[in-house]
């Protein structure tokens, strides 16, 4: 049995059977309401925790058995943990069913498996991204045994071509040597970012000002799912657009200023980006403004002051904190992107300063890495862990410096 039908006939019988557990839970509860004794619960709370009593230890046991194969420690056949699951679940009808009595204050069971189940799903986030942190850390440390760790945060030439030589133990045979210096990826990350940035945050956050505070409900109505169409646009169609068209735009209007510009460059990818994350920077920081009570405003209003500088004293200051956030999701989205990178800026490693010439991004050379014909344990494969290392870590600072902003903008409203 392949695993997708082991799949479908777990869930459909486990379906089947927390369905007409329910029904049966309550109205045996049901019955039970007609005597001299009120229940504690109403009776779809039995009928829930029947339900639950069976869903969650087969599912319980159906994961357990699926880690132990994906480790490889343990694999069961597919029809004895089919079997042992419809048993499990039959058991827990039945003990779900007896304990349908006056006395039974089945809320609270309800209750008590809900906050269980939101403490679980929180557990397995918090240990997905231990997963992941662990799972690139490892990979990274491997890298760094073959290439200096200094070498890699300082130097400035990005020449991996015959790192597979490391690899064969070749590296004394006089070829070129390989060079891991990540300041030039790093560099262009922060320039086309901070391009995209320049136009987003402006024009999203004056969007967002203009749809809370002036613009009439049906105009905002009308602006909103506009603007935010663009976050529906395909990132490849973007990317198309700035080489295509933006590029050419770009190279024209610094010859005609008498600057040379390369097709590739770092400018056009950022001005697209910019407009690609205006959504994001927009919407959120309309909703966050909009949240802001309306008593704070008529307030600053009755004091005298004018609507601008009430927005700009108490409004913004107030949602300080949600606009930080939108803020540091839109740079997310920006270091993330790839596709507009590599389309309109190229693949070359450069350090400069001038953003007419082409350049390249981490996660553009993450994918060229992993995608390459090299062996996986190679120097030049590694490298895509000790780069997306680093980036989880500037990541990590860059939510350290956010969560102090927040709490020196944070203030109450009662």
């Amino acid at each position: 049995m392949q695993t997708s039908d082991l799949i479908f006939w777990l869930l459909s019988g486990l379906a089947a059977m927390s369905a007409v557990t329910f029904w049966l839970c309550r109205h045996k509860a049901t019955s039970l309401m007609h005597g001299p004794i009120r229940l504690h619960s109403q009776p779809g709370y039995y009928g829930w925790y029947g339900a639950l009593m069976v869903l969650l230890p087969a599912v319980m046991v159906a994961v357990m058995v699926g880690v132990l194969h994906l480790f490889h420690w343990y694999t069961a056949p597919a029809t004895l943990l089919l079997a042992v699951c419809y048993l499990i679940a039959a058991a827990g009808s039945g003990v779900a069913l007896s304990h349908i009595n006056v006395d039974f204050r089945a809320r609270d069971a309800v209750e008590r498996m809900v906050r269980g189940m939101l403490f679980g799903a929180a557990t397995v986030s918090i240990l997905i991204t231990i997963g992941i942190v662990f799972s690139v850390l490892f990979e990274s440390i491997q890298f760094f045994k073959v290439i200096s760790f200094w070498e890699f945060i300082t130097g400035t030439r990005w020449e991996p071509d015959t790192a597979f030589l490391i690899g064969a133990g070749r590296e004394d045979e006089g070829g070129a040597v390989p060079h891991f210096g990540s300041v030039p990826i790093f560099a262009g990350t922060f320039m086309i970012t901070a391009i995209a940035m320049v136009v987003a945050v402006p024009v999203g956050l004056f969007s967002a000002i203009y749809m809370s505070e002036y613009a009439s409900n049906n105009w905002r109505n009308t602006l909103k799912p506009m603007l935010e169409i663009l976050a529906g646009i395909p990132t490849v169609v973007y990317g198309f657009f700035a080489a295509i068209t933006i590029s050419p735009l770009v190279v024209q209007f610094a010859e005609s200023i008498g600057f040379h510009a390369d097709y590739t460059n770092a400018l056009a990818p950022g001005l697209i980006m910019g407009i690609m994350i205006i959504p994001f920077m927009s919407s959120l920081s309309d909703d966050v403004i909009r949240a802001v009570p309306q008593s704070l405003r008529d307030g600053s209003l009755a004091l005298g002051t004018t609507k601008a500088e009430t927005i700009r004293h108490v409004v913004l200051p107030a949602a300080m904190p949600g606009i930080v956030a939108a803020f540091l999701i839109a740079v997310s989205r920006a270091i993330g992107e790839t596709m507009i990178v590599v389309m309109a800026a190229g693949l070359r490693p450069n350090l400069t300063a001038n953003p007419l010439e082409g350049m390249t991004t981490v996660t553009v050379k993450i994918v060229e890495a992993l995608t390459g014909d090299q062996e996986f344990d190679s120097a030049f494969t590694l490298a895509a862990f000790a780069l997306g290392m680093v980036l989880l870590i500037i990541t990590l600072v860059l939510n350290i410096i956010s969560s102090l902003v927040v709490r020196k903008f944070r203030q109450r409203y009662e």
